[in-house]
């Protein structure tokens, strides 16, 4: 990878970088922040309307759950179908009433968190010339949203089964794309002391990568961003 970082969550200690302070395209890493900030925002029973803004707006090939205008979803099921099946649509929804909004909430939050090296133009992380991050960042980002308990359990879960909705009738099963968490893909890559992550690529950003580990009490996160590698997901 171009650059990578290991921190310990608890103090912040840096274990391990390289080059960690390079601005990267951060593709669906991205959707840390917009999970954090649906989990602080928000109650997990609340009700979440799906509108055909978020329905349609997205780029075809985009990571989708194929949400329909008008269907009621949880925070809860929400939650988890950006963070295991990343859906881009969903990120498009709720905590703020706009995009534009949702996007000054997210450089809100990074900025109280007191990094320099972001800027978020939408919630998804879909390329975009003002839509960058680093390594050391996204490390203080997924730190801080592990403090969220119902991040936590979102981003550790390895797959999950979706009730049926006003619009889909049948339960879906959503399964988590990293591989060290579910290695459904590809088995080898099962690791057993991962407790979380999230998943990215596009072909600008190439692979991107946040693992959350945990052994004898320790909890680590590593960024790697940049990465050469099979796509997936």
């Amino acid at each position: 990878s171009d650059s990578a970082i290991v921190m310990e969550l608890s103090t912040g200690t840096i274990l391990y970088e390289k080059i960690s302070h390079k601005k990267h395209y951060p593709a669906s890493i991205t959707k840390i922040l917009t999970s954090m900030l649906l989990a602080e925002n928000t109650s997990m029973n609340e009700t979440v309307t799906v509108s055909s803004t978020a329905a349609y707006g997205i780029e075809t090939g985009s990571s989708t759950i194929f949400s329909e205008p008008g269907e009621k979803l949880s925070v809860e099921q929400c939650l988890n179908a950006i963070m295991l099946e990343s859906a881009n649509e969903v990120c498009l929804e709720h905590i703020s009433g706009s995009i534009s909004n949702l996007d000054g909430l997210m450089n809100k939050r990074v900025k109280d968190l007191g990094l320099k090296d972001t800027h978020f133009n939408n919630p998804n992380g879909l390329p975009d010339p003002k839509h960058y991050t680093t390594a050391y960042d996204m490390a203080v980002i997924a730190r801080q949203a592990m403090k969220s308990s119902a991040f936590r359990k979102a981003c550790g879960t390895r797959r999950y089964v979706c009730a049926k909705t006003n619009k889909h009738k049948q339960e879906r099963t959503w399964q988590n794309h990293h591989q060290m968490i579910n290695g459904w893909r590809y088995p080898k890559y099962e690791y057993k002391y991962a407790i979380g992550g999230k998943t990215g690529y596009t072909h600008v950003a190439q692979n991107t990568l946040v693992t959350y580990g945990e052994k004898n009490g320790m909890e680590l996160v590593c960024v790697i961003m940049k990465a050469a590698g099979p796509k997936q997901g």
